[in-house]
């Protein structure tokens, strides 16, 4: 036969290899095509005829798939060629085609991502490493709001906008608790938690749920009563991804003035910002519970060329008139040096535009928007401050910031209403002895890994700078600024300790009483994604 050439063997296979090679990948298309029809087919039939889900489905074929993908992602690190794509699109028009994506992922070994909004900031609800297809709420979204009753009920596709819309739509002197971003779709926002501009006088979206609807593993539609105590527990804090698909959600609307006030005012370092942001931190978590002030930290160019300073950007929602303002800032935080002519008196309804960075004059009906003003490519980290910072500790930040320019800190005060509820009474547990929570933030607009890491790097330096500062054993994180820097769960074997590690972070020592629940509602561990809740290891099949 002669001597052994590997090369001549190579060579003279060639055409086969490539024979082969093709009739492979053609066989792995029409495989994926079979898997594809198959899996549609068990769609069609798991809905009910009365309502077809032939066009909610939306697969790499369909014109549409890319649009409808698109619509809803709203962090561009997660919109880029190399992106994997999901298997197929179910835009759910009706309960049936919710629960037919559940039995029929299940038949199919199917992943299978929940979107309402599409804000979480680390694309867990629309992207994967592994084979997945999208359950896509945003049709599902309407807001029906009875004054008599002072409720709301609030499918999972709609947006925090339109719920405001609706509810001032009825009343000027309602409102609810939650996020003060527009087009943040309800589901992920109050599964998760839900915070915002009144949390001190009302607590969190959460603490003002009093039924939901959702559909279990096996494709049962529950509702309060018939999913119990604990399942409603923990989907009001503790993310309902993993543990069902919710539907929709009862709200307690709250009372609010017809007229409320707001402000920004900026302060650089040269204008005192150190000693008001350290009178800041004393004041913020203590003051009147109808008063919240966040607290923006960027960098800014200083008054002498090619400086770089701290400025601190003080903005509020005062639950009353400006007088009553001004007469409480006066006594309460005089270093701020507030002036009438900060002070905007509006509706609360327009309070959620000047807080969005929309002009206030703006027509509300732009709340029914559901695209946000502008997109980035971007990164979020966050902490819990339970000790006022020092002037040093403070001098010390803002040098760090300098040095890293492209960072932003938002302070979120507590105390109020937030200290008064127990930690156990949601799963969210960040409740008394928090005087604030940190949001890290890194912004860019350009593609690139490269970029991308800078950013993200950017983040990570100044999160590590501010462990002195922060809480300790756990380090605690909010859930639904979602950190994939804290772990993340492979759902394999060794899902429970991998579970544990955000998981504690999050949800502190109300962890293992979700991990129970988990373990009771989805012991198959369907419901996962990259930081879902685990099941007990013993029960993970």
């Amino acid at each position: 036969m002669g001597v052994f050439s590997p090369n001549r063997i190579h060579l003279a296979l060639f055409p086969i290899v490539v024979l082969l090679s093709i009739q492979w990948s053609t066989s792995v298309a029409n495989a994926n095509s079979a898997h594809h029809n198959t899996f549609v087919h068990c769609l069609v039939n798991h809905s009910e005829p009365s309502q077809p889900i032939t066009g909610a489905i939306f697969t790499p074929n369909n014109s549409s798939f890319s649009s409808v993908l698109q619509a809803y992602i709203r962090n561009l690190r997660f919109n880029t060629s190399t992106t994997r794509k999901p298997y197929l699109i179910i835009t759910a028009l009706h309960v049936s085609h919710v629960q037919a994506a559940i039995v029929c992922a299940q038949k199919h070994n199917l992943q299978m991502k929940i979107r309402s909004g599409g804000h979480d900031y680390e694309g867990v609800s629309y992207v994967a490493e592994v084979p997945f297809f999208i359950l896509d709420m945003f049709n599902l979204r309407t807001v029906e709001v009875d004054i008599n009753t002072e409720t709301a009920s609030i499918q999972a596709g709609a947006t925090l906008g339109e719920v405001y819309y609706r509810i001032a739509e009825k009343s000027k002197t309602h409102g609810f608790p939650a996020g003060v971003c527009p087009t943040v779709g309800v589901g992920g926002h109050i599964s998760g938690g839900g915070y915002g501009n009144m949390m001190r006088k009302y607590g969190l979206s959460v603490d003002n749920i009093i039924d939901a609807q959702m559909v279990d593993v096996q494709g049962r539609l529950l509702d309060r009563k018939s999913m119990g105590e604990d399942l409603f527990w923990a989907i009001r804090g503790g993310g309902g991804a993993s543990f069902g698909v919710v539907l929709s959600y009862k709200i307690k609307l709250v009372r609010v003035p017809e007229t409320v006030t707001v402000f920004q005012v900026r302060r650089t370092l040269e204008q005192n910002a150190t000693d008001i942001v350290y009178n800041w931190q004393h004041i913020a978590p203590t003051i009147d519970n109808d008063l919240f002030i966040r607290l923006i930290l960027d960098v800014v160019n200083g008054t002498q060329n090619g400086t770089k300073t701290v400025r601190g950007t003080f903005i509020a929602l005062f639950l009353g008139d400006s007088k009553s303002l001004l007469s409480l800032m006066n006594e309460s935080f005089p270093q701020l040096g507030l002036e009438q002519s900060d002070c905007i008196e509006t509706s609360w309804l327009q309070s959620v535009l000047f807080w969005t960075n929309i002009n206030i004059t703006t027509p509300v009906e732009i709340l029914l928007d559901r695209q946000p003003q502008s997109l980035n490519y971007l990164k979020r980290k966050s902490d819990y401050v339970k000790k006022p910072i020092s002037k040093e500790g403070l001098e010390g930040i803002w040098k760090k910031m300098i040095e890293l320019v492209d960072t932003i800190l938002y302070f979120n005060p507590y105390g109020g209403r937030m200290a008064e509820i127990p930690s156990s009474a949601t799963p969210f547990p960040h409740r008394a002895g928090n005087l604030w929570k940190v949001q890290y933030q890194a912004n860019w607009n350009q593609p690139g890994k490269e970029v991308a890491d800078h950013y993200i790097n950017l983040t990570r330096k100044l999160h590590k700078y501010m462990t002195p500062f922060v809480s300790k054993k756990p380090r605690e994180a909010f859930f639904n600024y979602k950190d994939l820097d804290l772990g993340i769960n492979h759902n394999g074997k060794h899902s429970y300790s991998e579970g544990k590690v955000y998981g504690v972070e999050y949800f502190k020592d109300n962890f293992n009483r979700l991990v129970q629940i988990k373990t009771k509602v989805d012991p198959g561990n369907f419901f996962r994604n990259e930081q879902s809740i685990p099941t007990l290891p013993h029960h993970k099949s």
